[in-house]
């Protein structure tokens, strides 16, 4: 075969090779799509944020998302829980259908806008859940404004772990819209896949978003969230103020999470800092799950769904 014939034989190979080659292009993350439908809250500051409400019951369970992620991160939690109870998971600002202003980033900033939108939504004290940022959220929210918190879930949070100046500033040189807008096919590929002990298929989608959200008019305002959300982590810690937690606590880590704690600046067992935190918030229940990582209400629903109903109930 002649070089002319070889080369497009050997892109054409490559092309088929790729998974996502075959996308649809979004314009706009309005257009990813949901499970639920979706609501929307007009809020201050002109902040519109999209929510998904399901079910009915006495206690109301609200899911915060983690870093760069979005409410279809509950899809395997919140179908099986509004059996049960009234289950709302929203997208906090920047991040999937909510609005893209920009912002501080700082987790008081989002800890104002859940406390706004529970009293909007006239839902009185919740069952608050977590996931890793949403985590470090709902413990400063569950701290300043308590009597919007009935019980704490915290899933894999950020927050339990120490950094220093120095480890602070790092994140800060590093973490720019610019990487995050730059992320190659396999770096999400491979990113996502590290939040996982073993990612199972259908998690897949969220890979597929990610990469089809880099098309959309609005992915430099979510970069920019992205990037702001990581200086907000390190800016605002909350370790020192886990003492304050008065309401009952459940907590969960994956006892493979890659993430937590962080294996470049802190390397060790996630089992370590889990307890560290654990035991600073008095009463509270810490289950670490065996062959999981760091989504772990994902990677292992039924532990999840079955831990929180005992714990509710």
């Amino acid at each position: 075969m002649k070089l002319k014939t070889i080369v497009p034989f050997i892109f054409l190979l490559i092309t088929a090779c790729t998974p996502y080659k075959n996308l649809t292009k979004i314009s706009s993350m309005d257009e990813v799509k949901y499970d639920y439908t979706v609501k929307y809250a007009e809020l201050s500051n002109s902040i519109k944020l999209a929510y998904i409400d399901e079910g009915k019951g006495t206690e109301t369970i609200l899911m915060i998302h983690g870093l760069g992620s979005y409410l279809p991160a509950w899809k395997k939690n919140i179908g099986e829980l509004s059996k049960t109870y009234r289950v709302i998971a929203i997208d906090l600002p920047g991040y999937g259908k909510s609005s893209k202003l920009p912002h501080s980033g700082l987790m008081t900033f989002y800890a104002g806008v859940v406390s706004e939108f529970i009293k909007k939504l006239d839902l009185g004290a919740v069952n608050l859940a977590g996931h890793s940022m949403g985590g470090q959220i709902a413990m400063v929210l569950a701290l300043e404004k308590p009597e919007q918190v009935k019980r704490l879930i915290l899933v894999d949070p950020a927050g339990f772990e120490a950094f220093h100046a120095g480890q602070k500033n790092w994140f800060k040189d590093v973490m720019t819209p610019n990487l995050v807008r730059l992320t190659t096919v396999d770096a999400i590929e491979t990113n996502l896949a590290s939040n996982f002990y073993r990612m199972p298929d259908d998690a897949k989608f969220m890979i597929e978003d990610r990469i089809a959200m880099r098309d959309a008019k609005d992915f430099e305002a979510y970069c920019l969230a992205v990037a702001r959300s990581v200086h907000g982590m390190v800016d605002e810690p909350v370790l020192d103020k886990l003492s304050a937690i008065s309401m009952p606590t459940l907590i969960f880590f994956g006892e493979n999470d890659m993430l937590i704690p962080n294996r470049y600046l802190n390397p060790g067992f996630t089992s370590r800092i889990a307890e560290k935190g654990a035991c600073l918030i008095k009463g509270s229940k810490l289950i670490m799950v065996p062959k999981c990582g760091h989504f772990m209400m994902f990677e292992k629903p039924e532990v999840f769904n079955t831990e929180v109903r005992n714990f509710i109930l």
